[in-house]
């Protein structure tokens, strides 16, 4: 038959394990390292099944180094011999047939009423898809044994009459590299599922072997003893806002009229927290990464409940605008599990579900059940409003100022029309291009008629500048000599606060220079303005420091002039060693005057040469000590600072102007 033959004979359909291995995307959401993840998530699923249903309180997972995976449960034993309704042997219906299975009679009190596995594709489906799989199963005296290859059984069911002191099943398989382009399963990967499958299955512990080397295995075990409370509590780190409250209800109803009635049980925990917050959602056992039903009852419940209740209080200024979800999330910790007999997902895959009943019962249960909350927990109810209020306005106070700082930093910058007094130098070559930051109109014109203007550009600060670690962003970005600081610079702003995240615009790539060199006075107000420029640049844009672009150029703290020639001297140790050199020399000696007063050829010696000049790269070694040290001379933090100076303040006394 040619290439371009197509009749009748054309038509051709996947048969047996083929329609896995051939096509694992459709099974299993991906044929890559996520459809291999789905894949070992089918066979724990049956045990977490097993262990809900009452079967067993323990699940071993071992991952080993040949990238095999072994998962042992204690339930009962998965059924394997001959099924006569059905006319074959329950291991095939188990292990060779997609869409068989124990978990599509679901009415009341048949087994796995609530079951995470409802689809019946998951043990036959990792089967087909491995490069080999071993079972093992204890149940009615005896163990049964099975071997696959490649999706074929070898040797059929082998029976061994066996004293068992427990029931259950254990199955070792490699997924298979001609199926998934990836099957390295990584160590963390299996540490977040089965943290996610203890919190949702309070009292199931889960053992985790890694094996290290050849024999050899690290263990991890993971249990929540009340679930979703014990994990809300977790993610809290001890610093709620409010008690961590838990909710629970079922209900029974239908998707549409015409459908089968099903049940659902649903259960919340959660709190409000200043610091930390997390929204996550189970069903059946699963994460649901994007929700779907319940995502929705939980945004429409809470808002609605929250803003009945700023209304009915009065909380809300004339004409405010409305709560959004996102104002509320930003403080809220809720963790929800919800199981049904019936339950509609995305995809295969279930990482959203979409049950129209599952909503309207949650959204139903949530309002009633917070309008309760609120009434009976009044200074509870208090704080998570004030604390919302607060998210909202600092949302809008952050959007304004979004649109505000957008508008100044930027467009196409001709930074030298736009930017008052800054003095740009010639040079495009970014690698060249230093720019100097000094204090006022002299200190400019000095550092100007000193500086090689082919690559040394010049920006001076006018007037105070802000102490940008006290001040909130909407304040800062008002500051005329902050914008310019920045326009000049040209990389934009680092912002990780929680409610000004949309006001990052940093980019490190756009920094037009290979230098920037705060240049001040050796006296006291000189070092203060140099350490609020620091305090800029650490607030706005950390990075800075931390890549090494950020210098400080070191001024001469005296002059030593003797027949007509000058000396310079940074501290007392190098005046020291030059009077000594000058010793029976007539010679003066003077502080050195500020950089305005200094001559260009001084200038250009002490302090723009890269030949002779000075510079102390502001590199910190530890970015935690030095965010508390800044915290401490420069935050909120009043007690601390007047330890710190009654401590160490007596060590900078010769700096300063008393006497």
């Amino acid at each position: 038959m040619s290439a371009s033959t197509y009749d009748n004979s054309s038509i051709s359909s996947l048969k047996g394990a083929d329609r896995v291995r051939k096509r694992p995307a459709v099974i299993f959401g991906s044929d890559g390292i996520e459809g291999c993840e789905h894949s070992m998530f089918e066979i724990l699923s049956n045990s977490i099944d097993e262990a809900r249903e009452g079967f067993g309180t323990v699940v071993y997972v071992t991952r080993y180094m040949d990238q095999s995976i072994e998962i042992e449960d204690f339930g009962r034993g998965i059924p394997v011999e001959y099924n006569e309704r059905e006319k074959k042997y329950n291991w095939e219906l188990v292990f060779c047939e997609l869409y068989a299975g124990g978990k599509y009679h679901n009415n009341a009190g048949g087994n796995y009423e609530y079951s995470l596995g409802l689809n019946g594709l998951g043990a036959c489906a990792t089967q087909y898809s491995s490069e080999y799989m071993d079972v093992e199963i204890l149940r009615d005296g005896y163990k049964f044994n099975l071997h696959f290859e490649k999706g074929e059984n070898i040797g059929g069911l082998m029976k061994t009459k066996f004293r068992h002191r427990h029931t259950g099943s254990k199955i070792h398989w490699k997924p298979d590299l001609e199926v998934f382009t990836d099957i390295n399963l990584s160590l963390e990967l299996y540490q977040s599922i089965l943290k996610r499958q203890a919190v949702v299955n309070s009292g199931l512990r889960f053992v985790l072997k890694n094996e290290t080397s050849p024999g050899e295995f690290e263990t991890f075990e993971y249990y929540y003893e009340n679930g979703i409370v014990d994990y809300v509590k977790e993610l809290s780190h001890g610093k709620e806002l409010t008690a961590i409250h838990f909710m629970e209800a079922e209900r029974k109803g239908r998707d549409r009229e015409d459908l089968d009635e099903y049940k659902v049980k649903m259960s919340f925990a959660f709190c409000f927290n200043n610091e930390y917050n997390a929204l996550e959602y189970y069903h059946n056992s699963s994460f649901l990464e994007y929700g779907g039903s319940p995502d929705k009852a939980v945004r429409n419940a809470f808002v609605y409940a929250i803003d009945q209740y700023l209304k009915q209080n009065g909380k809300y200024t004339k004409n405010e605008s409305k709560i959004q979800f996102s104002d509320i999330e930003d403080s809220l910790i809720l963790v929800s599990n919800s199981l049904s007999t019936m339950t509609s997902y995305e995809n295969q895959t279930k990482k959203a579900i979409t049950n129209k009943f599952i909503q309207e019962a949650m959204t139903e249960f949530l309002r009633e059940q917070l309008g309760i909350y609120f009434i009976e927990n009044k200074m509870d109810a208090e704080k998570i409003c004030e604390q919302v209020l607060v998210n909202k306005r600092s949302r809008e106070t952050a959007e304004k100022t979004r649109i505000n700082v957008k508008k100044k930093l930027g467009g196409n910058l001709d930074v030298a029309n736009r930017v008052k007094k800054f003095v740009d130098c010639r040079s495009k070559d970014v690698s060249r291009r230093e720019v100097y930051i000094v204090e006022g109109d002299s200190a400019l014109g000095a550092c100007k008629l000193g500086r090689d203007s082919e690559f040394q550009a010049i920006i001076p600060i006018r007037g105070k500048i802000l102490n940008c670690l006290k001040a909130e962003y909407d304040k800062i970005f008002k500051s005329d000599v902050i914008i310019d600081l920045l326009k000049v610079l040209g990389c934009g702003v680092e912002i990780n606060s929680k409610h000004n995240k949309d006001l990052n615009s940093f980019n490190l790539e756009n920094l037009r220079w290979s230098k920037v060199i705060i240049c001040t006075d050796a006296d006291v107000d000189g070092y203060q303005i140099r350490t609020l420029v620091l305090t800029m640049i650490y607030r706005l844009a950390p990075t800075l420091i931390e890549k090494g672009y950020v210098y400080i150029a070191e001024s001469p703290l005296y002059e030593i002039t003797c027949r007509d020639k000058s000396y310079f001297a940074f501290n007392e140790a190098e005046k020291a060693e030059i009077i000594k050199k000058l010793e029976g020399k007539k010679y003066t000696l003077q502080r050195s005057k500020g950089l305005g007063e200094n001559q260009p050829e001084m200038m250009w010696e002490t302090t723009m040469n890269p030949e002779t000049r000075r510079l102390i790269k502001v590199m910190p070694d530890d970015m935690e000590k030095t965010r508390e040290m800044f915290d401490l001379l420069l935050g909120d933090n009043l007690s601390g600072r007047k330890e710190h100076i009654a401590n160490f303040g007596h060590e900078f006394l010769a700096l300063t102007d008393v006497m």
